[in-house]
């Protein structure tokens, strides 16, 4: 994807997650609501942008587009106690270019170049890129609703199973 898809995947899905973790049900709670949008959309926002920064030096969707900068991003908030969400940005920038570009991506480089992605991506100039972006951020937003909603009800029931309720 190119760098406007990224930052549009990013806007959009910062204002998704920040409805998703602090819906606004009631005009009272907007402020509430924008907050949060504001708070993840930052730092997804920065994440989101941080793989394209190997268009200046090294190789493109190798150098900055792998799990050991992923990893690091994951492990930033721990060590820093700051930016909880920047490692979303970057691993949304990660799926986008798996899914929604023709190349891929090297996952694993250093180790190999071998680049991964889905065979039905689209060309970066392709006219038909913006739309590839609003699905897979459509199903990034589906999926963190999933995890966001579904996840804690299923390990509640699956805790209560395990004492015999």
């Amino acid at each position: 994807m190119n760098k406007k898809g990224h930052v549009l995947n990013a806007i959009l899905l910062s204002i998704g997650l920040g409805y998703l973790l602090e819906p606004a049900t009631e005009l009272a709670h907007a402020p509430a609501t924008l907050e949060m949008i504001v708070l993840v959309g930052v730092p997804i926002t920065l994440g989101a942008m941080v793989p394209d920064i190997d268009t200046e030096f090294g190789k493109h969707r190798k150098t900055l587009h792998n799990l050991p900068l992923l990893a690091a991003f994951v492990a930033f908030p721990e060590i820093f106690n700051n930016l909880e969400y920047v490692w979303i940005g970057v691993l949304t920038h990660y799926v986008l270019d798996v899914a929604g570009s023709k190349r891929g991506i090297a996952l694993f480089y250093p180790l190999s170049s071998h680049e991964f992605g889905f065979p039905f991506g689209v060309a970066v100039s392709s006219k038909h890129a913006t739309v590839v972006t609003w699905v897979v951020t459509g199903l990034e937003l589906a999926v963190a609703a999933a995890i966001i909603y579904e996840v804690p009800q299923l390990v509640l029931e699956m805790g209560l199973q395990s004492i015999g309720y």
